[in-house]
């Protein structure tokens, strides 16, 4: 079966919670609807929990810690693995979710979406193996410890990504979680707590409650018995989670909002990274919050850059998620559409020059939350669509004199997530990566990396994931002085 509502309805999972390792009716009445964005219908209806869910989930969480967090750690890793080796095995299944919840064409679910998620949970698992958990300095022992109950909130625009990429790492930790996934996009939560489920994690280390940012998102970030929070989202949740989290002292971690640079050297192959900076700018139709909307370029190559875009942009095909031919879906919901239409439009307002797509929904597509890919040229630092994170398909190009110019330009906004560089002489492209205020930094497109930390300076939050540095998060540093004999 490759129909996800069907298929949670038919294992009664659609309208319950994962608590303590059994699936819940909720305590409240309170439903959100699941809404497919390619044709803005309402294809199901989701529980939303409140605060007594959210404390039957901490409580299953906080008496699972114990347990848990003494487990071996091949015991934890044999976990995760079978996690890992079920997420393959439901791929499509999977896939159809995120096609469904959020618009994504069901090739690039296929491909990228569900696979790289795969990846956060069989990085965990390996970096379990060999995590130093005890080392020796000197006589004092430096031990790592599980931090306890950890409250995880994610996002709508990667679904099942995000939550692999906290989920894992916090249960090689030996955490226990509290998962809160959006409720615009629940589908491929409640799917990955099946997997969970079926995986024998022990009742009450991962559990499951669906529920608002205002209700379940404040009741866990405040709750007494969470020790920790990681959420990724707007800069705007990030501020309320840490408001709600201060009282108790508890840790939160944050990857929030981007409004990231690709600079273009002047010695750079245009004919190669103009198309591949487009490509990064609008992947997963621009909902991604490293992407890089901003590309700086040489005022002396402008004319060439914007041809290069406008046939890269050219190339896309946007249409129904259903069609194997589709690159680009619908944008994920329908406030999000709203807000990209309105900051093409204040592009066009501001004086930007259009270069290719526009206001409105592409020609064919009469319905349905689909967007034009966009570009904009002579854009200035000042505008808003080039200080404004837009979440949407829509790229800046901005026109520089000198590579300092360019430094400058780059880290001339609040947000430091991620940034590319192209440029053939390396030692060049190294020196001015070094100068950018970001999290992590691109250098001529490299592949994909799970194991390189991911996370933000300014306001783009704090904290790392992916990698050691991910499991670290999820862990508190004991020294033990005098563990070690002088003799």
């Amino acid at each position: 079966m490759t129909d996800p509502i069907q298929h949670l309805k038919e294992a009664g999972h659609l309208d319950r919670f994962f608590i303590d390792g059994s699936w819940r009716a909720p305590k409240g009445r309170e439903k959100a609807p699941v809404v497919d964005p390619a044709t803005e219908a309402v294809v199901a209806q989701v529980p939303l929990g409140n605060a007594a869910d959210v404390d039957d989930a901490v409580l299953a969480a906080r008496r699972a810690f114990p347990a848990w967090s003494e487990t071996p750690a091949p015991e934890r890793a044999a976990c995760l693995g079978r996690i890992h080796k079920l997420i393959l095995e439901r791929l499509d299944l999977i896939a159809h979710a995120l096609m469904t919840e959020m618009g994504a064409p069901i090739t690039y679910a296929r491909q990228t979406q569900v696979p790289l998620a795969a990846e956060h949970i069989r990085v965990a698992r390996d970096n379990l193996a060999d995590f130093p958990f005890v080392s020796k300095r000197g006589t004092t022992a430096i031990m790592k410890e599980p931090i306890g109950v950890c409250a995880l909130i994610t996002p709508w625009n990667w679904p099942l990504y995000q939550i692999t990429a906290k989920v894992g790492p916090a249960l090689a930790a030996g955490c226990t979680v509290v998962l809160k996934p959006s409720e615009l996009s629940p589908l491929s939560a409640l799917l990955f707590a099946e997997i969970v489920e079926e995986a024998g994690c022990p009742p009450g280390v991962f559990n499951l409650v669906n529920g608002s940012g205002p209700v379940v998102g404040e009741a866990l970030a405040a709750h007494d018995d969470v020790d920790m929070v990681s959420i990724t989202g707007s800069t705007r949740a990030g501020v309320l989670v840490a408001q709600a989290a201060a009282p108790t002292v508890k840790r939160v971690a944050q990857e929030l909002g981007g409004k990231s640079p690709n600079i273009v050297l002047p010695d750079a192959d245009l004919d190669r990274c103009v198309p591949l900076g487009v490509a990064a700018a609008m992947r997963n139709l621009g909902q991604s919050c490293s992407a890089p909307t901003r590309m700086l370029v040489p005022r002396a190559r402008l004319a060439e850059v914007e041809a290069l875009a406008r046939m890269a942009v050219a190339e896309f095909v946007v249409g129904a998620p259903t069609d194997e031919a589709t690159t680009h879906g619908a944008i994920a919901n329908r406030a999000q559409y709203e807000r990209v239409q309105i900051m093409i439009e204040t592009g066009i307002a501001e004086g930007a020059r259009l270069v290719a797509g526009g206001p409105g929904r592409p020609e064919g597509l009469a319905a349905g939350l689909f967007a034009r890919p966009t570009v904009f040229s002579d854009v200035r630092r000042d505008m808003a669509i080039a200080r404004e994170e837009i979440f949407g398909p829509v790229l800046a190009i901005l026109p520089y004199d000198t590579v300092e110019e360019a430094i400058a330009i780059a880290n001339d906004t609040v947000y430091g997530l991620g940034a590319h560089v192209h440029g053939t002489d390396m030692d060049e492209v190294r020196r001015v990566a070094s100068q950018i205020r970001a999290g992590q930094v691109h250098l001529n497109a490299p592949a994909w990396d799970p194991q390189a930390p991911f996370g933000g300076y300014k306001r783009s939050g704090n904290g790392r994931e992916y990698g050691p540095e991910g499991m670290e998060e999820y862990l508190e540093t004991k020294a033990i002085l005098g563990y070690y004999s002088e003799a």
